[in-house]
């Protein structure tokens, strides 16, 4: 079944709501984050804070406690973190005050009777010299001025100076009441929320359009090219992705087209020989039936000869296609390439005779090479065959054998028109001609240079063709010698 090209109407999301989907996702992360740390753990981040200030101050008090500015930098510790203060020197179980800084109005230690004091102190010393504690409680003037509910982190510790010396510190901190903010940020959580969301539509729908605008014109080029148009032209405009994706497609847009010309040329080519020997076969067979007297052995042994050239054409094909594939691996073995070639050309001798070809063989010494053997075969016929074909008026043709340093090179030279420098990358095609004309040739079925191309590139052998137009064409491919094993 065909497959159908996409349309306007496949299913999947666009990129439009792709890109909206991921915005959302990070809007809904960034919110997340924001809830939690702004939100839900708001109340703990500001305890937190509040008792490591409680906790350095009476650090810095204690290695201060022997200092003639003790006094002074109390204020400035109560100052600067709104944290109240009171210093007792514990002697014979009494208590002196030595430092009292009042910070706050909702202070708790400075509303404490004594009792409160040693039954704090007491649980300190029980705690192992730290302590905190946290009140909530009404706090009251005896006036009747203040009237108000406040919460408090009270931190005591216990210490003793170089001297031995104890000391017992009183530390309060109150607490701003945190619900309140916490309902602020949530109230102030929502429009950020429904902002950030509606921000991340209009941003998708902007990105997608400056995206999505080269794409969408590269889809109507592409289904284009698809559908058989070749000269359809990729613009590249957008960004570098777009630019480098056009210009691939560029590219394989001119390959495709190319593929399309050599592609009708070669089914052209192909019916022209498939035609031609069958067009023979049948008109001699039916001279053959209805004439008489045309029964002939020479009217038979065309017949026979065309029906032959049909078998070795289909063979061709198949063998090129079989090595295309990679179903048709070479066989190695180590073998004699100069006897192998000595013995090929006994078989032209029949054509030297006949028709007047000049084909020489030059070798400076006997070669060894591991390669399939039958293979090699093939590629010595098809390039000799094909000098055949071109070889022009003077028909010689000549093959040379020659070690050139570690390698065996072969190479088969025509006396023929040439190739210009311009054809021959393109000569190694399937039934490229030179001349665009399509000829019968005088030998071979017309895809030799193909064949000896994907023979060659299985072996890894090194190959080229050398040509000057009016002068000739030397075609070789080189293979590393092996050792004699004889």
């Amino acid at each position: 079944m065909q497959r159908k090209i996409c349309d306007n109407k496949c299913k999947g999301m666009g990129i439009r709501w792709n890109l909206f989907a991921f915005l959302a996702l990070f809007v809904a992360f960034i919110l997340a984050v924001v809830w939690i740390f702004q939100v839900l753990l708001l109340g703990k981040f500001y305890e937190n804070s509040k008792m490591k200030e409680l906790k350095l101050t009476a650090s810095v008090i204690e290695s201060n406690v022997e200092k003639n500015n003790l006094e002074h930098t109390a204020y400035t510790l109560s100052g600067d973190y709104t944290i109240c203060i009171i210093l007792y020197e514990i002697e014979d179980g009494r208590a002196r005050e030595i430092i009292s800084c009042d910070a706050s109005s909702g202070c708790m230690i400075h509303h404490m009777s004594p009792r409160s004091f040693s039954q704090l102190y007491n649980e300190t010393i029980a705690n192992g010299g730290e302590f905190t504690k946290t009140y909530s409680f009404d706090a009251f003037i005896t006036k009747g001025e203040i009237k108000g509910e406040s919460l408090n982190t009270v931190y005591t510790k216990s210490f003793k100076d170089s001297d031995g010396k104890l000391y017992a510190l009183f530390l309060d901190s109150e607490l701003a009441p945190v619900s309140a903010i916490v309902r602020t940020y949530s109230v102030q959580f929502q429009w950020i929320a429904m902002i950030l969301i509606i921000g991340a539509l209009i941003l998708s729908l902007f990105m997608s359009r400056v995206i999505s605008t080269p794409i969408i014109k590269l889809n109507k080029s592409v289904k284009k090219l698809a559908a058989g148009d070749y000269d359809e032209v990729f613009d590249g405009k957008g960004y570098r992705e777009i630019k480098e994706l056009s210009d691939a497609l560029n590219f394989a847009s001119s390959e495709l087209s190319k593929n399309d010309n050599l592609q009708k040329e070669l089914i052209a080519n192909i019916s022209h020989d498939l035609r031609t020997p069958l067009t023979m076969i049948r008109g001699y067979s039916e001279m053959m039936r209805d004439i008489p007297g045309e029964n002939t052995p020479e009217n038979a042994q065309i017949v026979i000869e065309e029906t032959t050239r049909l078998s070795e054409l289909v063979g061709d094909m198949l063998d090129l296609s079989k090595i295309k594939a990679g179903t048709r691996k070479p066989d190695m073995e180590i073998f004699n390439m100069t006897e192998t070639i000595r013995a090929t050309m006994l078989r032209y001798e029949k054509l030297t005779e006949k028709d007047g070809y000049h084909i020489s063989f030059e070798s400076d010494s006997e070669g060894y090479i591991f390669a399939d053997r039958t293979m090699m075969l093939q590629v010595v016929y098809n390039l000799i065959n094909n000098a055949i074909n071109y070889s022009g008026d003077s028909k010689e043709v000549n093959v040379k054998l020659q070690k050139i340093g570690d390698n065996l090179r072969f190479s088969v030279s025509d006396s023929g028109d040439g190739i210009a420098p311009e054809e021959l990358p393109f000569i190694w095609d399937r039934y490229y001609k030179v001349d665009k004309i399509h000829k019968r040739a005088t030998v071979g079925t017309g895809l030799g240079l193909s064949i000896v191309k994907s023979i060659l590139e299985a072996h890894k052998a090194v190959y080229g063709v050398e040509s000057t137009v009016g002068v000739g064409s030397t075609f070789w491919f080189e293979l590393p010698m092996a050792e004699n094993q004889d």
